[in-house]
């Protein structure tokens, strides 16, 4: 069999999705989603087969090597369909609408995902994963070619029927009506149902594969600040602790891997991801500011740094992800075998390290190591009698030698490109890693991005692109895109960037609002009314890997409503929420990010004014006594006084809650504000932790108060 790069190439060599150009020399004629594919299929009157993966994806380059370079197997699919590939993180609606038909047609989904359409692009059958030859308890790829291309043959027309009724049944579900009110108890359900399915061994909130859960213990959190709960806080720290304990977590470089194969987060799935790292750094962040435990501030650090060093590109955009493998072998780069580290160690580090890092000779994992810490530092330095200080030290030395050795192996893959949703979650987690612990090199992160998604990734209508790489920006964004961007500009105004981004937010939330709202149900669809029509127009509510894109499309309409005191955006806010109230009432504890937004609505935000110049130390303090606070529902505005001139101080002095506010008696100023109405401006940062503690006190009532939505 010749080699793939010896292969001609296919239609897929001019694509700029890494995923697909790794498929560019298979021996199967495949096509790009797209006009051409679709043509072809009606034509020929032959069902698709559409492939549906990811670059980092594990089972996606298996099921590469043993049936799309198979010439046999490509043979089959050549002869008998019109074969199109799609990267699911450049077309997410794609991959939305045939994810929910392989669900309801097998009972489970994943990726590679691998579905037969009509060439009506309607659904007939579907799978995941098929070896070559039948194994695993799964038919062989080759055994379902043949069988469907039989059937179109002989029973054509049932298949059709199984498609249509299947299309209709996908549409049905799209536009049931779920609009409901909202009430704040919900939240309390959520947080019942998640200690339900708790493991209070491991953390995590089922057995195994473990995937890290951001938005639930987001909102445990939340919950505890605003009840005091015990168990809330419990379920977080207990969760938090395992997978930074785990090998999930990079022990040497920084950053978590997808998921745990396990329960016990040691055995990661090795791919690392650019949103898992965004969400989790912004975990760790606020379990940090609710607990002060120095753990989570350094996994929080690390994360974002591993990012800035490993997954920035040189324009200042961040990449997509890195893969499983290396050298073909999954966790090949991450394994270290005791021989290993005691070459690059002295005696005693090499001791201190294995004893740490729970390195044997045997190895936990095909032979190697994969490095965890089950024992508390603390705990180890005092069974050793060594003092804490020196243990650690040494710890940090022999991570970085081993981190310069593993440098020199051969890294996994880098898909390079750049998407725009996961970017936006990135600059928010910088913006908000520089506001709680004043590391400008994450400020500089995150403007760094911002300014190549503002200056790269605008249409000539104004509207956004979804990916760029290289020299080429394409594809019209989603919902996800434009609310994720919009709430991330917030979060880097909120934390002191300029006010023009305070500008850009509302700009692009108003695009969302007139591209993607559905006036008849509320809420937002995933794609914009001018977009290319699939045979569904998904519009979902529900967390996922990814945050509720209409729960954060909420969340910035709110917190936009209250910086420009616009009641119009307040309501639109409500709307998205509302919009899934009766599939909240079924499964709270699937909706954490839309509950978030409940409580920010319900409570009202604590608003905060900073006036002062940014280098006097009076207002450094005063921010810094602001970033220690666990503050879930804030809004946040700055003003600079010597930035301004006196006859017009510009766009920050114009926004509500900066009206009248000034330096007082020429110090630097706190003005602690709800619903606009101010306490006493405070100078003093001592005092801020005081005035927060008395209005968290007068504004505390039961979690089943409050408003509905």
């Amino acid at each position: 069999m010749s080699r793939p790069s010896e292969q001609p190439a296919n239609r897929l060599i001019n694509e700029t999705s890494p995923y697909l150009l790794k498929h560019a020399h298979n021996p199967v004629d495949w096509y790009p989603w797209g006009a051409e594919a679709l043509e072809s299929a009606r034509r020929s009157d032959r069902p698709i087969l559409l492939s549906v993966g990811y670059s980092a994806c594990h089972w996606c380059h298996v099921m590469e090597t043993e049936s799309f370079e198979d010439p046999a197997i490509a043979g089959l699919m050549n002869q008998h369909f019109v074969c199109i590939k799609v990267d699911r993180e450049e077309r997410p609606d794609i991959d939305e609408v045939y994810m929910t038909a392989t669900i309801a047609m097998s009972g489970s989904g994943g990726w590679p995902m691998t579905v037969f359409l009509t060439p009506d692009l309607e659904p007939f059958f579907a799978g995941t994963y098929f070896p070559p030859a039948d194994s695993y308890g799964r038919p062989g790829f080759a055994r379902v070619l043949q069988r469907i291309a039989d059937m179109w043959r002989s029973d054509r027309k049932r298949l059709r029927q199984a498609a249509r009724e299947l299309t209709e049944l996908l549409r049905n579900r799209s536009t049931a009506e779920m609009q409901a009110t909202v009430e704040p108890k919900a939240i309390a359900q959520a947080v019942q149902s998640l200690a339900g399915n708790f493991d209070p061994r491991y953390g995590g909130f089922s057995l195994a594969p473990k995937f890290p859960t951001a938005a639930p213990l987001s909102l445990l959190l939340r919950h505890h600040h605003r009840t005091g709960d015990r168990h809330s806080l419990t379920m977080v720290k207990t969760t938090l602790d395992g997978m930074k304990n785990g090998g999930i977590y990079d022990q040497l470089g920084g950053g978590f891997a997808r998921y745990s194969t396990d329960e016990r987060w040691l055995v990661p799935h090795f791919e690392k991801m650019l949103y898992d790292n965004a969400l989790l750094a912004r975990l760790y962040l606020e379990a940090f500011q609710v607990t002060r435990d120095e753990e989570y501030r350094r996994i929080a650090s690390e994360t974002l740094d591993y990012v800035l060093r490993e997954m920035k590109n040189a324009q200042g955009a961040f990449c997509c992800s890195t893969d499983a493998d290396s050298e073909g072998v999954e966790g090949k780069f991450y394994i270290f075998s005791e021989s290993e580290i005691r070459d690059v160690l002295s005696e005693q580090q090499a001791d201190w390290f294995c004893r740490y890092y729970a390195v044997s000779e045997a190895g936990n994992w095909q032979g190697g190591n994969i490095l965890h810490t089950p024992v508390a530092l603390e705990t180890l330095a005092a069974e050793m009698t060594v003092p804490v200080e020196q243990l650690r030290t040494s710890l940090n030395e022999a991570r970085r030698d081993l981190y310069r050795v593993r440098q020199q192996r051969v890294a996994p893959f880098l898909d390079d490109k750049v998407l725009l949703s996961w970017n936006a979650l990135m600059i928010g987690a910088l913006a908000e890693g520089y506001r709680v612990l004043d590391r400008k090199r994450y400020l500089e992160g995150a403007l760094g991005a911002t300014r190549f998604i503002l200056d790269n990734m605008r249409r000539p209508d104004g509207g956004l692109y979804r990916t760029a790489r290289a020299t080429t920006v394409h594809l019209d964004a989603y919902l996800e895109d434009y609310a994720f961007l919009a709430d991330a500009l917030i979060d880097l105004y909120e934390a002191g960037a300029p006010s023009l981004y305070l500008g850009e937010a509302l700009q692009v939330a108003e695009r969302m609002i007139s591209d993607f709202s559905d006036p008849s149900n509320g809420g937002f669809f995933q794609t914009a009314h001018q977009h290319e029509a699939l045979i569904v127009r998904a519009r979902d509510g529900q967390d996922g890997s990814l945050p509720s894109a209409n729960a954060t499309a909420a969340r910035a309409l709110a917190r936009l409503s209250f910086h420009f005191e616009r009641s119009d955006l307040r309501e639109h806010s409500a709307r998205a929420i509302r919009a899934f109230g009766k599939q909240i009432e079924l499964a709270p504890e699937a909706f954490a990010s839309a509950l978030a937004v409940v409580d920010f609505l319900a409570r009202g935000p604590v608003q905060l004014a900073l006036v002062g110049t940014t280098d006097d130390p009076r207002y450094i303090a005063l921010l810094r006594e602001v970033a220690e606070h666990y503050l879930p529902n804030r809004t946040v505005a700055h003003l600079d006084p010597a930035t301004v001139s006196r006859q017009d101080r510009g766009f920050e002095a114009k926004l509500p809650l900066l009206e009248g506010k000034n330096l007082l008696n020429g110090s630097a100023a706190l003005y602690l504000c709800r619903d606009f109405t101010c306490i006493a401006p405070i100078t003093e940062a001592e005092e801020v932790s005081r005035a927060l503690t008395r209005m968290r006190a007068d504004n505390s009532s039961d979690p089943s108060d409050g408003g509905s939505f």
